[in-house]
């Protein structure tokens, strides 16, 4: 009989946040992947769990996948588990799920804590449409890319950074995205937990100053859709409105649903674009 993979989320800090159900399932499994066994024995000590680890990182995810597949399709139950958190959310767990789906092995994943969103519950943003962005990445051309797409995201980020590099994301961010709303957690359900509501050019300045210190997860508010439509029009009146005009007649639309267009576009009437017309023959 084939087994079974487990996902089974642990604390992000506070250990009376973990589940019975996954405290249960980690006594009851064979083998507990986990992707720093040293960190997770500790876990595993606390509420006196004897099962098996086995290392299952980043720098091992594809050979490793494999193995404990084989372990899976020769009938063994294994539960994955990461640092903190949830595993496959940022972290090497997406690789061994894809390839137990591909071996015909079932998955299944024991909810609990996740920064991302508990992050987000804090903050005092819009929760409705989020967008998580993990850690940006330390490639100078795919960073950039990622933040030119960020530039119009309407949606909330979210975004996990180290103390080390807090300073300089931040200001890539500020350079990137113009001055927004920010909400700053670090050390999520532990003592010195912390909810900063600032912005991302005040928030500059206040670590200019102070030293950051612990695991953050930055919350910052999306381009607001007012400031798109916008900036919109206003890159469509620095257009000559001949210019302008032409792009809809190219269309095959008649000189009447041109004129309606370019208005829409512009944000004016459409008896101010006849009156342009008139004085740009």
């Amino acid at each position: 009989m084939v087994g079974k993979l487990y996902l089974c989320a642990t604390p992000i800090g506070n250990l009376e946040d973990i589940t019975f159900r996954v405290v249960r399932t980690l006594k009851e499994v064979d083998v507990i992947a986990a992707e720093d066994t040293r960190n997770s024995i500790k876990l595993l000590n606390h509420f006196e769990i004897k099962t098996p680890l086995t290392s299952y990182h980043e720098f091992n995810k594809y050979d490793k996948a494999k193995v404990l597949v084989a372990r899976m399709l020769n009938g063994e139950n294994i539960a994955l588990i990461t640092d903190a958190g949830t595993p496959g959310i940022s972290d090497p767990g997406e690789e061994l799920v894809r390839q137990c789906y591909e071996a015909g092995i079932e998955v299944t994943s024991l909810p609990g804590a996740v920064a991302c969103v508990t992050a987000l519950t804090l903050s005092g943003l819009s929760t409705r449409r989020f967008a998580f962005e993990a850690f940006l990445p330390t490639d100078k051309k795919e960073k950039s890319a990622i933040l030119e797409e960020l530039k119009t995201e309407t949606r909330t980020l979210i975004i996990y950074e180290a103390p080390h590099r807090l300073k300089k994301t931040i200001s890539e961010l500020l350079s990137a995205l113009g001055n927004r709303r920010l909400t700053v957690v670090k050390e999520l359900t532990k003592l010195h937990e912390n909810v900063f509501l600032t912005t991302l050019e005040d928030a500059l300045a206040y670590y200019g100053e102070n030293e950051p210190r612990g695991e953050f997860v930055l919350v910052i508010e999306g381009k607001k859709m007012e400031d798109i439509k916008k900036e919109k029009e206003e890159s469509f009146k620095e257009m000559d409105i001949n210019e302008h005009m032409k792009i809809y007649l190219d269309k095959g639309m008649d000189k009447k649903e041109a004129m309606k267009a370019v208005a829409l576009d512009r944000g004016i009437p459409k008896r101010e674009v006849y009156k342009m017309l008139l004085t740009h023959r």
